[in-house]
């Protein structure tokens, strides 16, 4: 695998195209809507040549943020603030809409000017669903343009955004799969930095995606563990519901079939600190009674939906093995690594519950990935992935950068996170089993305002 092939971000001043549209004041806070235009190619060896397979060179795409200052400061006040990017997880994720400051952006609404960032494919930034993507022509060309949606293209965008700011080098805070692309981002462009702070998200720099999903499946097999130690009526539950479909044809509301292992996707409860206790709430409202006897209830069914359909955020089940792909195809890894765990498989008794991991047949029973079925299948056997960062210089870093490492994380897994972090100088870990994959969620005030704490020690 290729350490330092990856090309600077560098390469092509900020093109034209930054619109600031309604500014609004509200709950404590104020807020505007940035637009910016950017090459979706910002990688072109050949600029001049506009004959590539998919017809993109030179093409430009939408990127979406929205800025969130304290109205304690005053407008001028506010000018003078530093920026924070927040790079949220994913992928496939847009910005968070906040109705108010609280939390992590409480914190650091005390002294930036947060700048948070629809990633390109997400929100208002050009998005890509099963509606948007047929206009790129056959499935070849839709990968190819996929091709240009990961954290090398996201950190691109943001330095060209942090250019048309205005901005020297600002922070960023990176959540999850955030903070793979702020990896991604000391790799390629660390001038534009002053600092990176990292929750739940230090990536695997050169890790097969095989190693990720063998160290995920134990941890989700130990999470299930400790959840029906809890909830051990919850157990039966989960038995009777898997019996029940098995036998009893089951529909979701947008008219789906729900599989076993559909339902089995509900484990996504499990990577949450103070979360993971609604995966109860879900699993008391499954049956009722009807003419017909015992079925799945329309509230159990309608909360189900919202887990396990991909419709509002397509690109994570189309780029998530993406993530871990460099220099070679991912191949549906997590799939043939769920051979060797066979008690995840649908028709294991007892039935345990699943993490974040994609399958193939995703796009075969969820009717909004239907129509991408073959793009995916062609990401996946794709055998070149550029590599997303820089082993050489992350060695040789000189930003300082603090992260959040949760020592019983499903999605992130401890070990391999331990692993980067002695790779890259000078970071600084907060290990802590107090939180899961969502810390931020449950006490984001303390997590951030402790990270910040270390670079700025770091700093001097």
């Amino acid at each position: 695998m290729a350490e330092s092939a990856a090309p600077t971000t560098a390469a092509r001043p900020a093109p034209p195209g930054h619109t600031v549209n309604a500014r609004h004041e509200f709950r404590g806070m104020r807020t505007a809507e940035h637009y910016f235009t950017v090459p979706l190619d910002h990688f072109s060896q050949d600029e001049a040549c506009s004959n590539d397979a998919a017809g993109q060179d030179g093409e430009t795409i939408t990127v979406f943020a929205r800025e969130y200052v304290s109205a304690s400061h005053t407008p001028e006040e506010a000018e003078d603030l530093p920026w924070l990017l927040f790079l949220q997880g994913g992928p496939g994720g847009r910005g968070n809409r906040l109705a108010s400051l609280g939390g992590w952006s409480k914190a650091a609404a005390k002294d930036f000017r947060i700048l948070m960032l629809d990633q390109r494919g997400t929100g208002l930034s050009s998005p890509i669903d099963r509606n948007t993507l047929p206009l790129r022509g056959t499935p070849e060309e839709q990968a190819a343009y996929l091709e240009h949606f990961r954290a090398d293209s996201i950190v691109a965008d943001a330095e060209l955004i942090r250019q048309a700011l205005g901005s020297g080098p600002w922070s960023i805070y990176g959540q999850s799969y955030g903070g793979f692309c702020a990896l991604s981002y000391l790799s390629f462009a660390p001038q534009g930095l002053r600092e990176a702070l990292i929750t739940g998200g230090l990536a695997p720099l050169s890790r097969p995606p095989e190693d990720v999903y063998r160290a995920t499946f134990r941890r989700v097999a130990a999470r299930n563990a400790e959840y029906f130690s809890w909830y051990p009526e919850d157990r039966l539950t989960v038995e009777r519901i898997a019996s029940h479909l098995r036998c009893t044809p089951e529909f979701l509301p947008d008219g789906a079939q729900l599989t076993v292992e559909r339902f089995q996707m509900v484990g996504a409860f499990l990577g949450g600190n103070t979360r993971v206790d609604g995966l109860h709430y879900l699993l008391e409202d499954a049956f009722t009674r009807t003419p017909q006897g015992c079925r799945l209830s329309d509230a159990f069914l309608e909360q189900v939906q919202g887990i396990v359909s991909r419709q509002a955020n397509p690109l994570y089940a189309l780029l998530h093995e993406s993530i871990y792909g460099q220099g070679e195809a991912t191949d549906w890894a997590a799939w043939r690594v769920l051979r060797e765990y066979p008690e995840f498989r649908p028709e294991a008794e007892p039935l345990l519950l699943t993490g974040e991991m994609v399958y193939p047949w995703y796009f075969q029973q969820d009717p909004a990935l239907r129509p991408l079925r073959e793009v995916a299948s062609l990401l996946a056997a794709k055998p070149d992935w550029k590599p997303l960062y820089d082993s050489l210089r992350l060695a040789a870093n000189s930003v300082p950068v603090a992260a959040a490492v949760y020592s019983d994380d499903i999605y992130v897994d401890r070990s391999l996170s331990l692993e980067t972090a002695a790779a890259v100088r000078g970071l600084q870990v907060w290990e802590t089993g107090d939180f899961h994959h969502d810390g931020i969620a449950d006490d984001g005030e303390a997590i951030f305002g402790r990270l910040l704490g270390m670079v700025r020690s770091a700093r001097g």
